[in-house]
């Protein structure tokens, strides 16, 4: 389906158009960073985490998911839509995502590119034959943070509502760090190519229980491994069953030069803390949160920050608090839900 199939409103001074491939890509790029910027939230897209992204994009066909807005001086907004399945549930998700620069909005382009993306995933849902309510679960979604005070009015003006909230948190320094162990039987080993499938299967399977997971790809895969941003193993912390030689848990640590430089900091990112059932409440996360802790403050930072779910069933908000870890931002994931099967 040509994505100028489905109807679009007359914008004056506004063109629609299909995406035409990686040669747009650094124009969606200037899109993102002056729509995060205009919005308060912290740009990190480059353009080679854009290429990776795209050339491994999960349940998306950029011919047909993709929309983008010409205005006259260029590039003014773009949107995105796909389907991920939720993991060991009857439930699709419908992401909607969208950027607009500040200079073209008021103007409905917002609104516009939100209904085509609703539009445009419930014909790709009918296309690829996804159950909807109530045999299934199926909702569209999207992502917020609260100081975008905009984008909020914008969701909830189109019947989204708030489902879940997470914090973006930050340790303000890296002094004081706790001197806590793994317990017996289990021990810290570098990261090798050799290692990546087994800690990626135990990340899988760690976050499997995590509200809103969704079955995992292989393009999923390859673009984890591909990620010149966060794919950075030599930081990473992984603990190892002696015994079983099984990855038990994990802090997947990173660190972005370029987001430092640009926002004046020394920040690491003490992230993909996991640790799989069978080893929890044994102090195991907490012991490699020091030990990413340490390695951060050891390559020059002297901060680190993280994403938690306010809600997750682990504990994990109580345990990164008892870390030195404080909220500084909420976000939100909003979701509607498609209409019932005829």
């Amino acid at each position: 389906m040509n994505p100028l199939t489905l109807e679009l409103p007359a914008l004056a001074g506004f063109t629609f158009r299909p995406y035409r491939g990686e040669a747009d890509l650094p124009a969606m790029l200037d899109v993102i960073r002056a729509s995060k910027t205009a919005d308060g939230h912290e740009d990190t897209d480059t353009l080679a985490t854009m290429l990776n992204q795209y050339r491994h994009l999960t349940n998306c066909d950029p011919d047909h998911d993709v929309l983008l807005v010409e205005g006259p001086a260029g590039l003014a907004a773009y949107g995105r839509t796909f389907w991920v399945k939720e993991d060991g549930v009857a439930a699709y998700q419908y992401p909607v995502v969208a950027f607009v620069k500040p200079e073209a909005r008021g103007q409905g382009l917002g609104r516009t590119l939100l209904a085509w993306l609703e539009a445009r995933a419930l014909a790709g849902a009918a296309e690829q034959g996804h159950p909807r309510p109530p045999v299934a679960e199926a909702y569209w979604q999207a992502f917020a943070i609260e100081r975008s005070r905009a984008h909020l009015a914008l969701l909830e003006r189109a019947g989204y509502t708030p489902v879940r909230y997470f914090y973006e948190m930050v340790r303000p320094d890296l002094e004081n760090i706790p001197d806590l162990r793994l317990p017996a039987g289990l021990e810290v080993r570098p990261a090798l190519p050799e290692h990546y499938q087994a800690i990626w299967d135990a990340n899988v399977e760690a976050f499997r229980d995590h509200w809103g997971e969704t079955e995992r790809t292989a393009d999923d895969y390859q673009r984890w491994l591909n990620d010149e941003r966060e794919f950075q193993p030599a930081i990473w912390k992984v603990a190892w069953d002696t015994t079983t030689n099984e990855v038990a848990g994990m802090v997947l640590g990173y660190i972005i030069p370029e987001q430092n430089a640009q926002y004046h900091r020394l920040r690491g990112w003490t992230e993909n803390i996991c640790v799989r059932r069978q080893y929890r409440k044994q102090g195991v996360a907490r012991a490699l949160i020091a030990a990413n802790l340490r390695e951060l403050k050891a390559r020059g930072m002297t901060e680190a920050a993280l994403g938690v779910d306010t809600e997750s069933p682990t504990g994990a908000l109580g345990v990164y608090e008892a870390m030195g870890f404080r909220p500084v931002q909420r976000e939100a994931v909003y979701r509607k839900p498609f209409p019932r099967q005829p």
